[in-house]
């Protein structure tokens, strides 16, 4: 059988020991597969020998199975995984730390593949495979080198963390980082509890098991209908405000109670709070007008019990989270790819958007932050509209992107939600920036081009 390799080795800003243990904590895997790609991790028992990694991994309309077993395990050294049953005739992969001295070291990844069809398959897909790889990795790199620098900035003792909507967008993505940061992640769910790691609720019926929040951290309370989602009809807007006041209210009256109190609560809002103003916005800017603006701020007084309690309460005010994962840049990428890439409206609303890495590292942020209270916004410092929106995402994809949706007919399609599509503010996050937070991807085109995969990282390769 004839074999294809592939390497890349990048240096990262932290020690091998740190390195190397980040990849064998839970939720490696899962931050380390691009948003891009329609892949599932669907069990990682670990990087020990024998440990088993599956995938569930869409290739056009078909989904794949792809499960992986560890292999030549080194502690702090190095570990491989080979392919049992997947896409491939041949796959094994080698991970390599090598220290650089006391705080940095560097990473190596070495791959021997085969395609299936031998000499067809390699002269039919081996440069697309590559190519793949390439992307593949550099996003890796630069996720491993992202996540460490955030980790290794705060103090290293793990803390406990409860996580409500943690199976959402960002509430995933987040219980993987800490997760990898060696935290212990608690995910609150709506159903009965399957181990140690959950705790159930039901705001709807106002029960919480309270008992297993004794004692935790941080609580980081994420949990909402989405607003992105279905015509705002009276129902739906009852659903999305229930959501979000029952759900805040029954957590905050919750952590009030505990004998061993949390020292902070993250409790999320949105930059809907704003409503629809002119020039820049920060956190000074007054509530604006509006359902979701009515809604935000709601959603924030939910919060007060476990503010009179004594415990630190952090609003961070989420703008647009650009992903291919899910929201606002995932329901655009199809439209786009086909070459029908299309300005909301006349293009001049405004748009506020922010990297799912920054949300992730603004969260972190606040658990730590003692003098992080109140309402933060959680948006990039360069936001921009819907018209520069449309043409950077051209941009990255290499298509037109002429076509315009009126106003009128976003209207008649979406309802009163098109007056939040349709208007906005430019909301800057004045808090972070002053408080020295390090946004990861600053600018538009940059976010897009991590998101998307479409340019080398920033990871340094050696």
């Amino acid at each position: 059988m004839s074999t294809a390799t592939f390497e890349h080795r990048s240096e990262v800003p932290a020690s091998a020991p740190e390195t190397f243990a980040w990849h064998t904590r839970p939720g490696a895997l899962q931050r380390l597969t691009p948003p891009w790609e329609r892949a599932e991790v669907v069990r990682h028992d670990g990087v020990h020998d024998g440990d088993i990694a599956e995938l569930r991994v869409a290739v056009g309309p078909v989904t794949q199975r792809w499960v992986a077993r560890h292999r030549d395990f080194i502690d702090g050294v190095q570990f491989a995984d080979e392919q049992v049953e997947g896409p491939f005739a041949h796959w094994l992969h080698t991970h390599r730390v090598e220290p650089r001295g006391a705080d940095r070291c560097v990473i190596e990844d070495r791959i021997e593949y085969a395609l299936p069809m031998g000499g067809l398959g390699r002269a039919f897909g081996g440069g697309f495979v590559q190519r793949k790889l390439e992307r593949m990795f550099a996003y890796r790199h630069a996720t491993l080198a992202g996540d460490l620098e955030r980790h290794l900035s705060v103090p290293r003792t793990p803390l406990t963390v409860a996580i409500s909507g943690a199976t959402g967008l960002i509430g995933t993505a987040l219980g993987a980082f800490l997760a990898t940061g060696g935290h212990r992640v608690l995910s609150l769910v709506r159903r009965a509890a399957r181990g140690d790691d959950e705790i159930a609720w039901d705001p709807a019926a106002g029960t919480i098991d309270g008992a297993r929040l004794e004692g935790v951290d941080a609580v980081i309370h994420l949990a909402g209908a989405n607003v992105g989602e279905g015509r705002w009809t009276v129902a739906r807007k009852r659903e999305l405000r229930d959501s979000r006041i029952a759900g805040t209210s029954l957590l905050a009256r919750t952590l009030a109670s505990l004998a061993k109190k949390p020292a902070v609560l993250v409790s999320a809002s949105a930059i809907g709070w704003y409503g629809a103003q002119d020039g820049l916005v920060d956190e000074t800017a007054p509530a604006g007008d509006g359902f979701l603006a009515e809604l935000c701020r709601e959603w924030e007084a939910a919060a007060d019990p476990a503010r009179a309690a004594g415990i630190r309460v952090a609003h961070p005010r989420i703008g647009i989270v650009l992903t291919p994962s899910g929201g606002a840049l995932a329901k655009m990428l199809p439209p786009f790819r086909m070459g029908l890439g299309a300005t909301l409206g006349d293009g001049s609303a405004p748009l506020s958007w922010v990297s799912l890495d920054d949300v992730l590292g603004a969260l972190h942020f606040a658990v730590y932050r003692r003098d992080l209270e109140g309402a933060f916004n959680v948006t990039a410092p360069s936001p921009t509209t819907q018209g520069e929106l449309a043409s950077a995402l051209g941009r990255a994809l290499h298509r037109p992107a002429g076509l315009k949706v009126p106003g009128a007919a976003l209207r008649l399609l979406l309802g009163e939600m098109a007056t939040s599509v349709l208007t906005g503010a430019r909301v800057v996050p004045g808090r972070l920036q002053s408080m020295r937070f390090s946004f990861q991807q600053p600018t538009l085109d940059g976010a897009l081009a991590r998101a998307l995969g479409v340019v080398a990282s920033s990871a340094a390769p050696l």
